[in-house]
């Protein structure tokens, strides 16, 4: 249990929280758009609210693991940790934005409910602009120590066996 208060671990534990639920969220909204029900709207757009609100775990987690990572990094790791880094601090506002449109859509119609159609196609539209977000700060990371998801130049070649496959 010990790998529990290791930032890294945590890291990995929770990096595709933000990921999985916007595209939960987004699955949830498109099956309120269909069913035009408000009582489908509201988990819809909590879950999108998750999902953005957890991207600052993840983001914080990331930050501390960046220096120990970065130890253990080959060159080629090191690289990608610090482009998998511009592009947690380039993006993860977006999330918060996301998180911050599923509020509105959620608090926001019980005062004005003509809202509710307009700001759930905002916060649809912000989740999957937010999906591909994901995906560019993801490819960095999975690259970081995943050297088979690298560019093939920047593969090791693997050592080829000598032996002689004849029985």
């Amino acid at each position: 249990m010990e790998e529990l208060a290791n930032p890294a671990y945590q890291h990995v534990l929770i990096n595709h929280l933000p990921i999985i639920g916007t595209a939960m969220g987004l699955l949830a909204l498109v099956v309120a758009f269909i069913t035009r029900k408000r009582a489908a709207f509201v988990p819809a757009l909590i879950i999108v609210m998750v999902a953005g609100a957890s991207a600052w775990p993840v983001y914080e987690t990331g930050s501390a693991a960046y220096k120990p990572i970065r130890r253990i990094a080959d060159d080629a790791g090191i690289d990608w940790l610090d482009t998998h880094m511009d592009r947690a601090d380039q993006a993860t506002w977006a999330f918060y934005a996301m998180a911050g449109l599923a509020t509105l859509a959620l608090v926001l119609p019980w005062k004005w409910p003509r809202s509710a159609v307009s700001l759930s196609v905002l916060t649809a539209l912000a989740a999957v602009a937010c999906l591909f977000v994901a995906a560019w700060i993801a490819e960095a990371g999975g690259r970081v120590r995943h050297p088979e998801f690298r560019p093939p130049d920047q593969v090791a070649p693997q050592p080829t066996e000598a032996h002689d496959h004849e029985h």
